[in-house]
């Protein structure tokens, strides 16, 4: 099984407090890895490292052999076309409207997209994510909710092959909450990776090949679905957040 992010003794500090110690671990091509783990322990910062958006004190992360921040200028570029990441805040910028935070990505990513292509791919993906008020509006006149469903949106933008998302179901409906989740399985099925924070152990076993346990800001351990399901022991720790094993 091939791997396409690999962490290696990574370590990152905020205002002097160390959040993420000495993490390595492998991620698997074309899977789906839940990073699971108690409120506090550094789940998101792991993420947001696995996805180049933080830059750790020490240690490396690769995507596909190359290490992310020695990446030439279009090796960057086709990694950030490739990835996607929804945050847990949704991170819309405020000062933009729906539609421009949606076209942003289309612009930078197939600059010789033109304006009717651009337009037809983001009405498409509102569709799937069924957001249908005004695009000229902006985040803050939206719900949190509605503002999750755009920040999902932009993260399918370029129909990613590696998605990174974050509580991506906090704040939603039920109903909406499932179609996101029918969205991801949609994407499980066509072998794109995955790996994601959620605190809703019924998604992650729903979902996830791979759980990966993180606790003060330390790698735990790493399970398989199979092995999950083989030892109830085990799936039990797993799902109280707690690596006593």
């Amino acid at each position: 099984m091939a791997e396409i992010i690999e962490m290696r003794n990574v370590s990152f500090s905020a205002q002097k407090l160390e959040i993420v110690r000495d993490f390595s671990c492998l991620f698997d091509e074309g899977k789906v890895t839940a990073l699971i783990g108690p409120s506090g322990s550094g789940k998101s910062t792991v993420l947001k490292l696995s996805a180049g958006i933080l830059v750790p004190d020490e240690g490396e992360i690769y995507y596909r052999d190359r290490e992310i921040f020695s990446m030439s200028r279009q090796e960057n570029l086709a990694f950030r076309r490739d990835s996607a990441m929804v945050f847990q805040d949704s991170a819309l910028w405020a000062n933009q409207s729906i539609y421009q935070i949606l076209e942003l990505p289309l612009l930078v990513h197939f600059p010789a997209m033109d304006n009717k292509d651009r337009g037809e791919r983001i009405r498409e993906v509102l569709g799937e994510v069924a957001y249908r008020r005004d695009l000229s509006i902006r985040p803050s006149q939206l719900s949190m909710g509605e503002q999750k469903l755009i920040a999902f949106a932009r993260a399918l933008m370029c129909k990613p092959k590696l998605l990174y998302l974050d509580e991506w179901t906090e704040s939603l409906d039920e109903t909406a909450s499932r179609r996101l989740i029918q969205i991801v399985r949609r994407y499980k099925e066509e072998q794109s990776t995955i790996i994601f924070v959620c605190h809703d152990f019924r998604i992650i076993k729903t979902l996830a090949d791979f759980l990966v346990m993180v606790v003060g800001g330390k790698f735990s351990i790493k399970v398989s679905r199979e092995q999950m399901e083989e030892d109830e022991a085990l799936a039990q720790h797993l799902e109280q957040g707690i690596a006593s094993l």
